[in-house]
């Protein structure tokens, strides 16, 4: 039977015929499982000597039997098993989040009872193999040397070879197939055991997933102050050079004013090259994060995109109070690339955008009238909107049929500030 139609699991293999579990790799499966136990034993021991100069030391044991554990539970399970510990640099932070974490302690429990336990019950169990194999064996090297085998049973010498085969067929083979069983057993209770203590469970999910989430928020966090910290270093810095340089520049056409040459002009030509710079350096401030969103919220920035728009466009939007700045950056930038499009690609005339406050989620629709078609997959705009609100655990919808209309819809979690 091939592996791909063997039992999903060793219980049901156990379960079903005798014939097929014995023809399959699951006993085979089994005594690696079992005997492997005792190898993860002696490991664990010479970890134990190492650690023990430092004793303190001993109660994180359970780390490295825990990665040895979930990797060996693949001869089991046959899938791999995650780990319950938060990712994270080795250092003072890894050994403080280790000792807090209940999965370490839960690690520390058994490798305590592998090494007192299980490893003892394991080597019964392969010593009561060995010993049924060895009848087993008994009639083949009575073939082999017959002046080696020298056998009493039951008060009765045993010298035939015939003698030899009935006592492995009766003795030898029976036992061998009931150990056999028994060592599955053993290996599917163990397993059970090191799935109960390794595996990450629910609350180990949810703090992992808490931790992530406020990673992801120090992350967007850090990435808006520096954001604004570029900002204002445009600001206070280029662009008030721009600003005097366009004086200095004005103040050079009054004086060459009159002045035979093309000194004149070309000083005159500077100056407007100047303004223009001056004028772009201002819209790129605005579109790394515009002051009136900083100052007043989400629903005076997107008038304001209205108001700037060279097309008609109604704004219904209406918010009880200030949002989260990533919530409201996020928002924004939405809207502003949803209307950069509707002027630049979508031939439309009238834009609608319409959102609130439902269940504590930030809901906002972009709807115009123009020509559709817009497809995330043929350029980069659409899709850093839809990273920048997935960053946010947000969502992002569009639809956009040929001939229109485009509706970009977004839906972030949002709680007041």
């Amino acid at each position: 039977m091939s592996s791909t139609q063997q039992p999903a699991t060793l219980w049901r293999a156990m379960a079903g015929n005798p014939v097929r579990f014995l023809l399959s790799s699951w006993p085979w499966r089994a005594l690696v499982y079992v005997g492997g136990t005792l190898v993860s034993c002696f490991l664990g021991f010479l970890a134990f000597i190492a650690l023990g100069t430092v004793p303190p030391a001993l109660l994180l044991i359970g780390i490295p039997v825990g990665v040895v554990e979930r990797w060996r539970l693949r001869i089991i399970e046959r899938k791999p098993i995650p780990s319950p510990h938060l990712r994270m640099p080795f250092g003072l932070d890894w050994l403080q989040r280790r000792v807090t974490e209940a999965a370490t302690w839960r690690e520390l429990a058994y490798a305590v009872t592998m090494g007192l336990a299980l490893s003892i019950v394991d080597l019964i169990a392969l010593s009561v193999l060995g010993f049924f194999l060895l009848f087993v064996a008994i009639p083949f090297i009575y073939l082999l040397d017959g002046d080696a085998v020298d056998v009493e049973f039951i008060g009765r010498s045993l010298n035939s070879i015939g003698e030899l085969f009935l006592l492995s067929g009766v003795v030898g083979v029976p036992g061998t197939i009931v150990t056999v069983y028994g060592i599955s057993v053993l290996a599917g209770a163990q397993a059970e055991l090191a799935k109960w203590l390794l595996v990450p469970t629910d609350a180990d999910l949810q703090h992992q997933v808490r931790e992530l989430a406020q990673s992801r928020t120090r992350l967007v966090d850090a990435f808006e102050a520096e954001r604004r910290r570029i900002e204002r270093d445009l600001h206070d810095g280029a662009q008030q050079h721009l600003v005097l340089l366009t004086m200095k520049l004005g103040l050079a056409q009054v004086e060459l004013a009159g002045t035979p040459g093309q000194a004149a002009n070309l000083v005159g030509e500077a100056n407007e090259q100047a303004r223009l710079a001056l004028a772009s350096m201002r819209e790129h401030i605005r579109g790394i994060h515009p002051q009136i969103l900083t100052d007043f919220g989400l629903v005076e920035a997107v008038r304001e995109l209205a108001e700037r728009c060279p097309l008609a466009v109604e704004v219904d939007l209406a918010l009880p109070g200030r949002l989260p700045t990533p919530i409201e950056s996020a928002a924004y930038f939405v809207v502003s690339e949803a209307l950069t499009n509707a002027v630049r690609h979508a031939d439309a005339s009238h834009v609608q955008i319409t959102g609130g406050l439902a269940e504590g989620r930030l809901l906002v629709a972009i709807i115009d009238d123009g020509r559709g078609g817009a497809d995330p997959a043929l350029g980069t705009g659409l899709r850093g909107l839809g990273d920048r609100v997935a960053v946010m655990d947000g969502t992002l919808e569009i639809s956009s049929p040929k001939g229109g209309p485009t509706m970009i819809r977004i839906d972030l979690p949002c709680l007041f500030a």
